[in-house]
């Protein structure tokens, strides 16, 4: 599912450059669960952007579901993103102005699937929320929005999930609910997940832990 080779980032920073990863390989296999951990600053959530294409590496190849991202311009990556992945954010990145069931429709409008509010509503169910449809993130707590991103993500039955410290924001119960929903959803739907977290309790979930250090992979390589 993901191949990375020789993975460069960096980032200026006053008069010089700041190499956020350097050198980095990546296997992850169609329907594993990856863990990628590491202190702060190590460059995880850079590399989980890069995976999904929402930056672009200095030097490398990274290659998604047979697709080399480096090679695509924005208009086709946005179309990949459509097709291939879902992304959940840790602070979820909810619509403020629109509800559960709107924000969970929206990539589903987009693709132009029929039924969107009605497909909207049995994802909402599937997470547990369907009571909560009408409901606006400011009315949800932190577990019941982060629920409403995990429905939002899958709405197009993505190949890949990506999550960037899905229960960072969260108290350790509701952290807890999250790792097994996110779970389910994997099997469930036979997807490939992948997550950076520090929480090593999700992290005992994963099939793989890809640990980073100064931007470097020090364990997990393919």
């Amino acid at each position: 599912m993901i191949q990375v080779r020789d993975l460069v980032m960096q980032l200026p920073s006053g008069n010089r450059l700041l190499t956020i990863l350097d050198s980095v390989a990546l296997g992850v296999n169609p329907g594993e669960v990856c863990a990628i951990t590491g202190p702060s600053g190590s460059g995880k959530s850079t590399l989980l952007g890069l995976l999904a294409g929402l930056d672009r590496p200095t030097a490398g190849s990274i290659v998604v579901a047979g697709v080399e991202l480096t090679r695509l311009g924005e208009d086709a990556l946005a179309r990949f993103r459509r097709a291939t992945l879902g992304y959940v954010f840790q602070s979820f990145h909810l619509i403020p102005t629109l509800t559960a069931a709107e924000n969970v429709a929206v990539p589903l409008e987009i693709a132009g699937v029929a039924g969107p509010e009605a497909r909207a509503r049995a994802l909402l169910d599937e997470v547990g929320l369907a009571d909560r449809a009408h409901h606006y993130p400011v009315q949800l707590s932190g577990g019941e929005q982060q629920r409403v991103a995990l429905a939002r993500a899958v709405a197009l039955s993505p190949k890949l999930l990506l999550a960037d410290e899905p229960t960072g924001n969260l108290d350790s119960a509701t952290g807890a609910q999250i790792i097994e929903l996110l779970l389910e959803l994997n099997r469930e739907r036979g997807s490939t997940l992948v997550f950076v977290t520090h929480d090593e309790a999700l992290t005992r979930h994963a099939g793989r832990i890809v640990k980073l250090r100064d931007g470097r992979v020090v364990d997990g390589r393919p």
